[in-house]
């Protein structure tokens, strides 16, 4: 299992990073490799990723979510990957956003470039291009509220709103 770890502080309040995040959809949008991500219902998202020349596509299903604390998922099928990206307040409009990944290199390519950290500068530049999506805006472009805990919504916290943008 290769994994990376990263974080960066961002210049908008610590729900307006979280908000953002839930909007898997607009990920192409600052995460280079991934080309498509669609919601299928409220845990259940289909990935296609197109990295170094492999595409890929996998389904993953979100396991935890916190609203202004943190986000989990797990693959549910090949190419196996889990992660969990946290949301901490630094005070006034300021909000750390942590990225922690792991996942299993498939074929020569893949372990090399993990060996050689390039898995690591992606997700590096990846927080970058998020900072400077979430700065320019300075409003998310929608919102999800829910909790979800073992991969299950909290129904007794479920308003009626969904993850589309308002």
């Amino acid at each position: 299992m290769a994994s990376v770890q990263d974080s960066i502080e961002v210049d908008v309040p610590v729900s307006t990073a979280y908000n953002q995040w839930t909007q898997f959809e607009t990920f192409p949008e600052f995460m280079s490799g991934v080309q498509s991500v669609e919601q299928i219902d409220e845990t259940s998202l289909q990935f296609r990723t197109e990295i170094a020349g492999v595409r890929r596509e996998y389904l993953a299903q979100i396991t935890e979510q916190t609203p202004d604390r943190k986000i989990a998922w797990v693959s549910t099928d090949k190419p196996r990957n889990a992660g969990t990206v946290t949301f901490e307040p630094l005070g006034g409009e300021r909000a750390r956003v942590s990225v922690e990944l792991e996942w299993d290199p498939e074929g020569l390519a893949e372990k090399a470039g993990s060996a050689l950290g390039a898995d690591s500068r992606q997700v590096t530049a990846d927080l970058g291009r998020f900072k400077e999506f979430i700065e320019s805006r300075g409003i998310e472009t929608g919102e999800w509220r829910s909790s979800v805990e073992q991969g299950e919504v909290d129904v007794d916290a479920y308003s009626a709103e969904d993850r589309r943008p308002r």
